[in-house]
């Protein structure tokens, strides 16, 4: 039999509705797994466990099923938060220390959401510094479950292991150029990046208005199906909040999909073989490569090939970092007034540059996203979703430097960025997943998933399908 936390989230739900077990009983497991792993091993998933609020959420929740009145499917199921979603209850800090003694006045509209649906709160992610791209020397990495050598990614590396180690049932990240599919991809699980303003942002510490996104980390597709049916919806406090009948369109399918077995029958997914060519780590290209065929043989999806132009792919990293470093550093000037100095020295040396850097370049910078929201127009003429791997190497080395990524020169945030796996997402405001893959030299492979604006379903549909197909995905093997 499996041990509680091998359940997924949607397992955990069923349980809990038919009484097969309590919410304490779950919230208990987890809070002894974040002690023995997060603790005495030293993950550092974790910047704050909530455990006696949490075991205090999870008795009410069993009260509410005693008295037959749930408050819905997460009543009772353990949930961890990056640490920049506000809590009213519990500090927010960004990871780090300028925002150390910070306890937001209200919760986030997704935390008032979360609550409202009777998640259990388990505590607060470890994070990289502002999501910039650099932990703060004095809080450090989140380890990957998988290999103690190797890091969980950023930003929301906290909130993969989290999962990943069995720590909670579903965390919430945000996403500017990768944060939650590149951290899922390392760490083996599942990761959402929504439509750009399908889930609120307000009550979250921004770090690039244009394209910051916040989504659902969990073990599957569909249980990140059943975390954005509950986190998604019109925010009037958000002035990037999506128009309603658009995000009550997607819901309702959303909402469908988790009532019937997903089918890909007459659906096109796009392959781009310059992104497959990309793949540094040995044998990532080809496990990608056999997980898409599975999705052809096995869903009824038809596989189609496609090209981009290469001076299009080659106008990505320029795109990405004159806009995010700008409005981060917009951000920070006043966020962080009287406390620069407390901040990372990587981190304060990249926005006193981004500050210096000259507003044509920002400008330029955004008429190049329209160019190539043109040229992804056209990708969906031939096809309905595109597929390539989440990255092209599997989980660096913690504390990584060039040489832990073979093949390749500068820092793994760079690369990743450069070569332009999920950073088209957040410039177009599309949808995209990483769902675990396979394997590359005994660590995760992360296949993405990505479609036009509002196709969130579709994205989660294909993504759904192919873990019917191969399983819910494993998780690693952690000695006490």
């Amino acid at each position: 039999m499996p041990e509680l936390h091998e359940h997924t989230l949607m397992e955990l739900s069923g349980a809990l509705a038919a009484g097969e077990l309590t919410s304490l009983d779950a919230t208990k497991h987890v809070l002894e797994r974040i002690d023995l792993f997060d603790g005495r091993h030293e993950l550092n998933a974790f910047l704050e466990v909530a455990a006696i609020a949490a075991l205090k959420e999870a008795h009410a929740s069993d009260l509410r099923r005693a008295a037959g009145t749930p408050q819905g499917p997460l009543d009772g199921v353990p949930i961890a938060l990056k640490d920049l979603v506000d809590t009213a209850d519990m500090k927010t800090t960004g990871g780090s220390p300028v925002f150390a003694d910070r306890v937001p006045a209200r919760d986030a509209t997704i935390v008032h959401k979360l609550r409202e649906a009777g998640a259990v709160i388990i505590g607060k992610t470890n994070m990289l510094e502002f999501a910039y791209g650099h932990p703060h020397p004095d809080i450090g990495e989140t380890v990957n479950p998988w290999d103690a050598t190797r890091t969980a990614g950023g930003s929301s590396g906290g909130s993969a292991a989290a999962i990943a180690a069995g720590m909670a049932w579903g965390a919430i990240g945000s996403d500017t150029g990768g944060s939650i599919r590149s951290p899922a991809a390392y760490c083996g699980i599942t990761g959402l990046k929504p439509t750009y303003g399908l889930v609120s942002c307000r009550g979250v510490l921004p770090l690039s208005w244009s394209l910051d996104h916040v989504g659902p980390l969990a073990r599957t597709a569909e249980d990140c199906a059943l975390l954005l049916s509950v986190i998604a919806g019109h925010d009037p406090s958000d002035p990037y909040s999506a128009p309603r009948d658009l995000i009550d369109d997607v819901l309702e399918n959303v909402a469908n999909l988790l009532i019937d077995t997903p089918r890909c029958q007459g659906l096109r997914l796009g392959v781009v073989p310059q992104l497959f060519d990309t793949a540094l780590t040995p044998g990532l290209r080809e496990t990608v490569a056999a997980a898409v065929s599975i999705l052809e043989e096995q869903t009824g999806a038809e596989v189609v090939e496609l090209g981009l132009d290469q001076d299009v792919l080659d106008s990505i990293l320029p795109s990405i970092l004159h806009i995010y470093p700008v409005e981060a550093a917009a951000y920070h000037r006043s966020a962080t007034e009287g406390r620069w100095g407390d901040l990372g020295p990587v981190l304060r040396a990249e926005l006193e540059d981004a500050l210096k850097l000259p507003a044509v370049d920002y400008i330029d910078a955004q008429r190049m996203r329209i160019r190539l929201s043109r040229s992804f127009e056209e990708l969906y003429e031939r096809a309905d979703l595109l597929v390539w791997p989440a990255q092209p190497f599997v989980a660096p080395l913690l504390g990584t430097t060039d040489a832990s990524v073979p093949g390749a020169a500068g820092d793994p945030t760079t690369i990743e960025l450069e070569i332009m796996a999920t950073a088209p997402a957040n410039l177009l405001g599309e949808p995209a997943i990483s769902v675990p893959g396979g394997f590359a030299e005994g660590l995760p492979v992360g296949l993405h998933i990505q479609g036009p604006q509002y196709a969130d379903d579709l994205v989660l549909q294909v993504a759904m399908a192919y873990q019917t197909a191969t399983g819910a995905p494993p998780l690693p093997t952690l000695k006490d």
